[in-house]
């Protein structure tokens, strides 16, 4: 695998300026550490195909169970249908037969191979592109199962050209496949004229035009992995780094807690705070986060009540008495809804990457659901997961928990599963945004460098499909942003990640969260309001989870988190008419009278102490 030399602990040699104080508990060393994606889009299935097709490895000794393979104790054959373009989608059917002697299911996937170019935009040669799972067949039933996509969906990220996504001129093969390596039978579409989704020409789902950002993560000096001449530089892109020094081009853009001030910009008016408009969170239910109301509501909001919810979301949201916003209980997932504070948790499922194993959109659905419906009984509105980092390697810690190596599957079921919940009103967090492929060292300033194609098209995938469903569906969801750094900066404070894609680009609407905030000396939360970010993941004073400027910029950045935060939970299952509570949280309530039932029995001991010490004394 193409991961094995830099999947491993890299830490920086040359960084004395960057090192923060130690934490026992947490970082015994908090120095800026490194990962190398040199694979850049060869990731996983992706990888195998190409560099079978272009003869750098022979497909049959290195593969055992390609991508897609499944086992069923019936067979099936797949009739693929004319396919035809209208609007800009790609359309055809696939007649699905069960030649068995028992019931089953089957899944018809779909890839594509575009045109390559020597030297030109990298490109796979399978992609998925679409699936769809049958209903149970009989023996002898058929079905008829239709698949449809955009034409767009093809275009691969041109970040050294156009800066943006390109549709090139050429014949690409559309093929329905028993996975990724075995075809069952292709047609071709041909794209006459190289299409540039650049300038004004967005793609149809995008909100603004989708323009190269990550050059910084690039880093200074590396060698990502090209088809170019059969990946001629196979062996130099794959070696283990030569160096553990950053380079002095990359120090310039690192930030963490020692080097990062906020700039006050004096065009910026000082918000409106503590208004008396009369308006209440729940009020504002419903109406579009652009609505004038929504304004007038933010005009009430304390400065005390905006740190908070700024600095206290880990495992809830803060009420805030100043709009009348009810506390929520968020809890952790994935596979199930567990309360780390009451103990109570709800029915497990099986984890994420047997569900994505399933390609069955309808049991992903039904997942959310269920877990939709045991959060609303146990009073809880948000949900941490689904996660769907990438499976970029076999040794990561958290493969479990993630969905696929293909970013479509891993979107695709998330979406349904992100869905599901929120029709009970619990919004998901999706997670861990992004680039979270490694356990080892993520707490410590994990510069994750890799090139803007392999970003976007790989890791942000499953990301950006969640979030254009979510537009699509009236779905609310809310993000948790990870702990590693992208290239240089943070994930959970990257204004081109947070701002610029998620926001801009997909038209996201919804929250960030931070990973656990444990006082790491990256993490602050001025810096990631600044740059993105909504709310910190803890719950107790961690110093830096409290913004402590008071300009006119800083407040307004709090204000935009607060909207964020409130636009989400205002219109979730804790302001629905029969869950609105604007007290203390449940759990907190018990916890509180945990402290005085502990506090009354050391009362008693002491007042049986003192009674005893002086019946002793009057005694002697």
């Amino acid at each position: 695998t193409p991961t094995w030399n830099t999947f491993a602990e890299y830490t920086y040699t040359n960084v004395d300026e960057f090192i923060g104080p130690a934490d026992d508990l947490y970082m015994p060393s908090n120095t800026p550490h490194f990962i190398n994606y040199n694979e850049g889009i060869y990731v996983g299935y992706r990888f195998y195909e190409t560099a079978a097709r272009e003869g750098l490895i022979d497909f049959n000794e290195a593969v055992v169970y390609p991508f897609g393979h499944g086992l069923s104790y019936t067979s099936f054959t797949q009739e693929m249908g004319p396919i035809s373009e209208s609007d800009g989608k790609i359309s055809f059917d696939v007649t699905v037969t069960n030649t068995g002697s028992v019931a089953g299911k089957d899944v018809v996937e779909v890839y594509y191979e575009p045109p390559y170019t020597n030297g030109g935009i990298e490109k796979a040669s399978a992609n998925l592109i679409a699936f769809e799972k049958t209903q149970k067949l009989e023996p002898g039933a058929s079905e008829t199962v239709s698949i449809a996509f955009n034409v767009e969906d093809m275009a691969a990220f041109d970040a050294y050209g156009a800066g943006a996504y390109v549709l090139e001129a050429g014949e690409y093969i559309i093929s329905t496949n028993e996975d990724s390596h075995n075809v069952i039978d292709s047609q071709t579409y041909t794209v006459g004229e190289t299409v540039t989704y650049g300038s004004d020409n967005a793609r149809s789902t995008d909100t603004v035009v989708a323009t190269r950002q990550f050059e910084f993560a690039e880093g200074d000096g590396h060698v990502y992995l090209s088809r170019e001449n059969s990946f001629a530089n196979y062996a130099e892109a794959v070696a283990a780094p030569a160096s553990t020094e950053m380079t002095d081009a990359e120090k310039q853009g690192f930030t963490n807690n020692g080097n990062w001030k906020p700039a006050e910009d004096p065009n910026i008016a000082m918000p409106t705070t503590d208004a008396k408009n009369g308006l209440t969170l729940t009020d504002l239910r419903g109406l579009p986060m652009d609505d004038p109301q929504w304004d007038r509501l933010l005009d009430q909001l304390s400065v005390n009540d905006m740190v908070n919810l700024i600095a206290l979301g880990g495992y809830q949201t803060p009420a805030a008495a100043s709009v009348g916003k009810a506390a929520t209980t968020d809890c952790d997932g994935p596979a199930s809804i567990n309360n780390s504070f009451t103990g109570q948790g709800s029915i497990g499922f099986p984890c994420g990457v047997m569900i994505a194993n399933t390609w069955n959109r309808e049991i992903a659905r039904e997942f959310g659901d269920d877990i939709g419906k045991m959060a609303d009984d146990m009073g809880v509105s948000g949900w941490y997961a689904p996660a769907m980092n990438i499976h970029r390697c076999a040794f990561s810690g958290r493969n479990f928990e993630y969905y696929s190596e293909d970013g479509f599957l891993s979107g695709a079921i998330a979406a349904q599963a992100m869905a599901g919940a929120w029709q009970h009103g619990v919004y998901a967090y999706i997670k861990h945004l992004a680039l979270n492929e490694m356990e080892t060292n993520r707490w410590g300033m994990l510069c994750t460098w890799l090139p803007e194609q392999a970003l976007r098209e790989i890791y942000l995938k499953p990301f950006e499909i969640c979030v254009k469903y979510a537009n699509e569906t009236d779905t609310l969801t809310a993000v948790m942003t990870s702990y590693n750094y992208v290239g240089n900066q943070w994930a959970g404070a990257c204004d081109p990640l947070l701002n610029t894609v998620l926001r801009d680009e997909w038209g996201y609407k919804g929250f960030c969260l931070t990973d656990y905030f444990a006082n790491f000396y990256y993490m602050d939360a001025t810096r990631s309001i600044y740059n993105g970010g909504d709310t910190c993941l803890i719950n107790t004073d961690q110093t830096t989870n409290y913004v402590t400027d008071r300009s006119a910029t800083t407040i307004s950045h709090m204000r935009d988190a607060a909207r964020h935060i409130l636009y989400v939970t205002g219109n979730s299952r804790a302001h629905a008419p029969e869950n609105i509570d604007t007290g203390m949280a449940g759990w907190k309530k018990i916890l509180i009278a945990a402290d005085v039932i502990v506090l009354l029995i050391l009362i008693a001991l002491e007042i049986l102490v003192i009674r005893g010490y002086r019946k002793r004394r009057k005694g002697a």
